[in-house]
């Protein structure tokens, strides 16, 4: 999938999810070449920030074998919440009568928390206030790729208020993934710390 598709995406429900929709990757082909690879950023990104600061800013003293568990869980935990978060987004079509195929639902699960993939490449810089700022930056842009994604997926207009409905109740459920993933992190760190 090319990077350039994704302001597309943000700003349109044509171009970028038609393109997508189009050429309709199988969902084997978009997990092992799109989602596991995305899935690597933040956890490399975590190792790198640890390695690169845990001596100069105050985190957890924890050894980097213990460090590598925690990203590995972080790395499956993502791996596992883009399979059942299209089950959620399939079975969310219920809601409103419309019912996308797996593939179609799969391929919003694996498109949307894109910016989420690639916002820890902020942590290259040592900034709280900046990491913040694009984690902020970040989430907004998912719920814009849900709300563009749910209206190709499930094949409705910008009028319907069945997709703004839909769309809230899919970015709820993302949110509530994503804060299982974290919730995860933090107790594993606070496991391995105490």
């Amino acid at each position: 999938m090319s990077p350039m598709m994704f302001p597309k995406m943000l700003s349109s429900h044509g171009e970028g999810w038609d393109w997508l929709m189009k050429v309709h990757p199988s969902v084997t082909k978009m997990f092992w070449m799109y989602v596991v690879p995305m899935s690597l950023v933040p956890p490399a990104m975590m190792l790198y920030a640890w390695s690169a600061y845990h001596e100069t800013v105050n985190l957890p003293t924890i050894g980097r074998q213990m460090m590598m568990g925690i990203a590995v869980l972080f790395y499956v935990t993502e791996l596992v919440a883009v399979p059942v978060m299209a089950r959620i987004i399939q079975q969310l079509g219920d809601v409103i009568d419309a019912r996308p195929s797996y593939q179609d639902a799969f391929t919003l699960a694996a498109v949307a928390p894109t910016p989420l993939w690639i916002a820890p490449v902020a942590f290259f810089a040592p900034s709280l206030l900046f990491n913040v700022a694009v984690a902020i930056l970040a989430l907004f842009a998912v719920g814009v790729l849900i709300y563009q994604g749910v209206n190709r997926v499930f094949h409705m207009g910008d009028d319907d208020g069945h997709a703004l409905l839909l769309w809230g109740s899919v970015l709820a459920a993302g949110l509530c993934a994503w804060v299982v993933m974290m919730l995860l992190t933090f107790v594993a760190l606070g496991w391995a710390v105490g």
